[in-house]
């Protein structure tokens, strides 16, 4: 039986805007697809990231041009030889798994042999701001188990020390996305046992992280920018204790279990992320969350409105969608 294929492009406003050392944001811009084969769909949603050189209109196009494959009945083996890793093959492998687990009557966490999604301890997280507006935020969230606060070079000591002056209690991962510089870390190197970071994401630019090899963290160092899919661990080794899992990295929740494998059997730490972006890009990513030591999938709690039956938070524990949303 032929295959439907169809492609937009949904945008959902911010009830705040993001701010990361890069910019701001006020929507999150998803590609969503969905594949039916006869009254059964299939969907999946991706987030397109400019750092990547990846386009909303680029990715749309990517994949409406193997439309005639899925329309035949591609797998999801035989999409990683049509599309590299990254947003497209995300939302097309996503949709995939949600398709097949359906017409089988089963849901993908049986398909993939991993626990159903449970509710788990999720980061919140701060956005950049000032010291005080910072604090602010992290003080109605002080009661959470992990907080995640976004910094940059201006002034990194005085945000991540108000943040953890006004949330003494949760875990804390602190993300540069890419902004600081070795002389920045030496700098900052002996406060940040005394802060109590738990980690320290991605502090120096990918491609330019070499450093690190010779840098004695008191606190594991962890790759996000720096770590695609699971040909780059390698060369993250001796750099890097953790890996930041994204599907929208990996090319979806198929490489996203094989990197996740490899880098375990490689002895790297876990964590799962995500992009801003709906429940439907999050929910596939939870599969994975019982495997990591820190889970980051607070994307749709930025949205003013999110789909239907989607994640729900409460005080820092993410539970999974209503059944039915997607994978089962």
């Amino acid at each position: 039986m032929l295959r439907h294929l169809d492609v937009a492009h949904d945008r959902f406003g911010l009830s705040t805007p993001f701010r990361i050392s890069r910019g701001v944001k006020t929507a999150a811009d998803v590609v969503t697809v969905t594949i039916a084969q006869g009254a059964v769909t299939g969907r999946g949603e991706a987030v397109p990231y400019p750092r990547y050189g990846e386009t909303i209109e680029e990715t749309i196009a990517a994949i409406r041009a193997i439309a005639p494959a899925i329309a035949a009945g591609l797998t999801r083996a035989e999409l990683a030889g049509l599309l590299p890793a990254g947003a497209a093959r995300n939302a097309v492998d996503c949709a995939l798994w949600d398709l097949e687990a359906r017409l089988a009557g089963t849901s993908v966490a049986a398909l993939a042999g991993l626990p159903e999604p449970v509710a788990l301890p999720s980061a919140i997280t701060i956005g950049l701001d000032t010291p005080d507006a910072m604090a602010g935020a992290a003080a109605r969230h002080a009661q959470v188990p992990l907080l995640k606060i976004k910094v940059d070079r201006s002034d990194p000591a005085a945000q991540i020390a108000a943040v953890r002056a006004a949330a003494p209690a949760p875990r804390l991962i602190v993300d540069p996305n890419e902004s600081w510089t070795i002389d920045t870390l030496e700098v900052l190197k002996p406060h940040l046992a005394e802060w109590r970071i738990d980690l320290l994401e991605q502090p120096l630019p990918a491609g330019e992280d070499e450093a690190l090899a010779g840098f004695d963290s008191p606190v594991p160092v962890c790759a996000d920018e720096a770590l695609h899919t699971a040909a780059d661990l390698d060369a993250l080794a001796g750099r890097y204790a953790v890996v930041n899992i994204k599907l929208d990295k990996t090319g979806g929740l198929t490489e996203a279990l094989t990197l996740a494998n490899t880098a375990r059997a490689k002895g790297f730490g876990l964590m799962v992320g995500c992009m801003v972006c709906s429940s439907l890009g999050i929910a596939p990513a939870m599969l994975l969350g019982g495997q990591a030591a820190f889970v980051d999938l607070d994307g749709p709690l930025w949205l003013g409105e999110d789909r239907p039956g989607g994640v729900t938070d409460r005080d820092g524990m993410l539970s999974p969608p209503a059944p039915g949303f997607w994978g089962s």
